[in-house]
């Protein structure tokens, strides 16, 4: 079976990307570059304890998306205790809503965010009561 165990997000600006999910979500980094042979910062997204998984930020090595294109590639969704509460730093710290918050009925809150570095990505509350 071929279970997900690693992801990168590919930024522009490693600064400004570890400081806004770092900000946003509590995440730790640890300098890789060395193994990777560039700008590479693994990415401790919570306790190991709790359901997940860890990835890395990657210097990245083409163009940027363009704003409004289809999604090409993956899009990484963290779970979070408060939607409005993550939803407000989000947009704190640069990000910008791509969809906004919406129910999956009797499930969780859903919505997506564009990054600063112009990567789409996902925040999701559970609640049995959305609607």
């Amino acid at each position: 079976m071929g279970r997900l165990v690693h992801f990168e997000i590919h930024v522009d600006d490693m600064e400004r990307a570890m400081k806004f999910y770092g900000e946003v979500f509590g995440w730790s980094f640890q300098d890789w570059s060395e193994y990777a042979g560039l700008p590479y910062y693994g990415a401790v997204t919570g306790d190991e304890s709790t359901p997940g998984i860890n990835g890395a930020l990657m210097k990245r090595q083409s163009a940027p998306p363009e704003p409004n294109q289809a999604i090409n590639g993956f899009t990484c969704t963290m779970g979070v205790e408060n939607y409005d509460q993550t939803e407000a730093k989000i947009l704190e710290h640069g990000g910008k809503v791509a969809m906004p918050k919406y129910a999956l009925p009797g499930m969780a809150w859903q919505g997506y965010y564009i990054d600063t570095e112009g990567n789409i990505f996902g925040i999701h509350q559970p609640d049995e009561n959305a609607k």
